[in-house]
């Protein structure tokens, strides 16, 4: 027999001794003694024995082991006592020691209180060695995360009186020891390189300071190897094994090599495309929603994307419950795989029911009209993802999850939206920079919520260096609930330009109206009062000599409005795919004294190269025309900055004219006056790439082309062209972008050939 068997024998013996001598006595009473922590009446309710009862063996070690299985006590003893004729049954206890502090020695490099947060041990608790290895576990693997590989930790429980203990972590960080190499064997068909890109585990360089390259983590490398065989699957070979990755410290245990096995296999391609089961649609049109074709490599993801094509294109006719089943046969001779598409559509089903919670604040019609899905119309599963989109584009909500339930019966049922609101009113008071305006001060108070209606309300002002600008506006997208937007806006702004400063009031009215999902249609009218004044320089020469082709002074502007866009991005805050196209019109000359025509179409198309690599293209035209009178100087195009072509100084992309100004002292100099073009084309290239994506910083190169001219010359100009990179940030202050532009083809004195750095942040921009 095992020795600790006998030592637990002989242990409850023991114990037993008195109340086995006591068989059968009867018990008058019971004590507790040696708790001072825990109640008594709290090892009374687990004591099953009571006063009146006869003693046993069976039941006080029943009741011994009730009371360890409190978890609060390390002995448990019972004797039996007589006292003035009386039978006393006295349970002794000893309490575990508590917690009382914890503490951490040696850490440098991680915080004590991400450090508190990980341990499983807690103050005031009793110590458990279970949670106690744990908590060095956590911790280790904390350093681990962060690079610090050797790390050790030393837990040292110090007895204090009172039967109180104290917790250290004694904590030898070490160096930080970072993956030197990532090492390949039995790859064939794609480089070292290739492979290394699949992976979010990367070798260290000399900016891993800054992004965390070379980090070792246990379930990021694991991860990595099935990226590896999932990019192996979705280039045809479908046999490929990647071995568990491994690591090795270098002998100067300063580097780590991460070693990776594979068999590749065979390649395959497409073989037959087939369709069986319930088809709804003649094979001809199911196969024309395949992006597989026979011939082609086989990838696993197209197949998963077909699937989710043809699972979808039988949701939308009402059955929610269809499954695609995909029969592979893969064919070792001809290396090819074919693929039979097994259809079953399940039962037709109807919505019976839209449930929404999570939203105290906003009105439950506030999101049902974001709904593409009715209750006791057919189910559609594009109607449940555009849904979830539509409310996710509101603004108004961190989450929003659409789920389905079984209804009242098999064939219908229930959609259940979860939303989680934000806070969507903001009272600010801030600043920022621009290279336009320079400082600026801002206050502003916001409410995209209002009510709890869908109202969006503001109140807003800014005090700059080179501009001042105030606005107050109320716009209610579903106007009387109806599909109408309708809103309002009333602004006062003042902006010193190069040449002169104007000063603007104004009143608008605006509406739209939304086709579909992509496509919507927007009207204004505004009325403005414009001053401009205070000539400077070269203009006010022309002016003085009557040569401008539009006059200082006060005037006034009465216009109408009108665009349609399209937009099919799928985040419109920050997209990765889709276009938006958009085409606008502004005619000037209901009323005021000022007139002319203004069109212009903006086109953006975002598609992402490589995971979170994306590619933007855009292309503006842009003309404005007499109507009646001359155009107004404000109102004609110019180009240059950070928002068009830049490398160039703000404004300064347009026709000019060159005048000798005359000073007071009688010396002369020539300058360049900038007087607007009535047409404008420009455009950019863009590759934004996550930098330290935990933040939300990005890196982005360019390439800007463009000029604004007057068509009626005659004559094209010369496309100016610029290339540069930058950042941005949505930092808290709002939207921050830091860029560099350099002219590729300067115009001499005007551009500043070495190029410009361009810098906005703030809520206004």
């Amino acid at each position: 027999m095992p020795i600790y068997i006998l030592v637990i024998i002989l242990f409850f013996q023991l114990i037993c001794i008195a109340p086995a001598s006591a068989e059968n006595e009867r018990i008058d009473s019971i004590v507790v003694r040696g708790n001072s922590r825990i109640e008594t009446s709290t090892i009374l309710n687990a004591i099953r024995i009571k006063p009146g009862e006869t003693i046993s063996g069976e039941k006080t070690s029943a009741d011994i082991r009730s009371i360890y299985k409190t978890g609060h006590f390390q002995d448990v003893t019972v004797s039996l006592e007589e006292l003035a004729g009386k039978n006393i049954l006295v349970y002794t206890v000893a309490e575990k020691p508590v917690i009382r502090d914890i503490k951490f020695e040696g850490n440098k490099e991680i915080t004590l209180e991400k450090l508190k947060e990980n341990v499983e041990i807690q103050k005031n608790t009793i110590l458990s060695a279970k949670n106690l290895d744990k908590s060095v576990a956590k911790i280790k693997k904390l350093y681990g995360d962060e690079g610090y590989y050797l790390a050790t930790v030393v837990p040292i429980v110090e007895k204090r009186p009172g039967n109180n203990q104290i917790v250290t972590f004694r904590i030898t960080e070490g160096n930080k020891i970072l993956i030197r190499k990532i090492h390949f064997d039995g790859n064939r068909a794609f480089p070292d390189s290739k492979l290394k890109s699949t992976m979010e585990t990367k070798e260290k360089w000399f900016m891993s300071w800054l992004t965390g390259a070379g980090t070792y983590k246990e379930e990021v490398l694991k991860n990595d190897a099935m990226l590896i065989a999932d990019f192996y699957m979705n280039n045809g070979y479908m046999n490929i094994k990647v071995g568990e990755p491994t690591l090795r410290l270098n002998q100067a245990k300063d580097a780590l090599d991460v070693y990776i096995n594979l068999t590749e296999g065979e390649q395959f391609r497409v073989g037959t495309l087939d369709f069986k089961g319930d088809l709804l649609e003649p094979v001809s049109v199911l196969r024309k929603k395949l992006k597989a074709e026979p011939g082609q490599i086989f990838s696993r993801a197209v197949m998963r994307n077909d699937i989710t094509t043809l699972t979808d294109l039988y949701a939308d006719k009402g059955y929610a419950f269809a499954n695609v089943n995909p029969l592979t046969q893969m064919n070792m001779g001809k290396k090819v795989v074919d693929v039979t598409f097994d259809m079953e559509k399940g039962d037709l089903v109807h919505l019976e029911r839209i449930n929404i919670t999570g939203n105290p604040k906003t009105r439950d019609k506030v999101i049902r009209r974001e709904m593409r899905v009715t209750e006791r119309e057919l189910y559609s599963s594009t109607g449940i993802k555009r849904s979830k989109q539509n409310i996710m584009n509101t603004g108004y909500f961190e989450e929003a999850n659409i789920s389905t339930a079984k209804g009242s019966s098999a064939d219908r049922l229930n959609v259940n939206v979860n939303v989680k609101e934000k806070p969507t009113g903001s009272f600010s008071v801030g600043g920022g920079y621009s290279s336009l305006d320079g400082v600026i001060g801002q206050a502003s108070i916001q409410q995209s919520n209002f009510l709890g209606r869908g109202l969006k309300a503001n109140l807003s002002g800014s005090i700059g260096g080179k501009s001042q600008t105030y606005s107050l506006g109320l716009t209610d997208p579903y106007f009387l609930d109806t599909k109408w937007t309708l809103g309002g806006d009333i602004y006062r702004s003042e902006r010193d330009y190069l040449d002169y400063t104007r000063r603007l009031t104004g009143v608008d009215v605006k509406a739209g109206y939304p086709i579909n999902d992509n496509l919507g249609t927007f009207f204004m009218y505004k009325y403005e009062v414009k001053d401009i004044y205070d000539p400077i320089g070269a203009y006010k020469t022309l002016h003085f000599q009557n040569e401008l082709d539009y006059p200082l002074g006060r005037t006034t502007t009465s216009s109408i409005f009108a665009s349609i866009t399209r937009n099919t991005t799928d985040y419109r805050l920050d997209p990765s795919t889709g276009m938006v196209n958009a085409i606008s019109a502004e005619y000037a000359g209901l009323g005021g004294s000022n007139k002319f025509g203004r069109y212009i179409t903006d086109n953006v198309w975002f598609h992402p190269l490589y995971k979170k690599l994306i590619f933007s293209t855009k292309l503006t035209l842009g003309y404005v025309q007499n109507v009646g009178s001359k155009v107004p100087i404000d109102e004609k195009f110019y180009l240059g900055g950070i928002y068009s072509l830049r490398g160039y100084k703000t404004r300064t992309v347009s026709p000019l004219r060159t005048v000798l100004v005359k000073q007071n002292n009688g010396d002369q100099y020539k300058e360049d006056v900038y007087l607007g073009g009535n047409a404008e084309y420009f455009g950019n290239a863009e590759l934004t790439f996550p930098l330290l994506p935990e933040v939300g910083i990005k890196g982005v190169m360019f390439f800007d082309y463009g000029n604004a001219f007057n068509i009626n010359s005659g004559n094209f100009p010369t496309t100016l062209m610029s290339c540069g990179g930058g950042i941005r940030w949505a930092s808290p202050m709002g939207p921050l972008r830091l860029e560099y532009g350099i002219p590729i083809n300067p115009r001499r004195s005007h551009d500043n050939s070495g190029g410009r750095l361009e810098f906005a942040i703030g809520t206004l921009f």
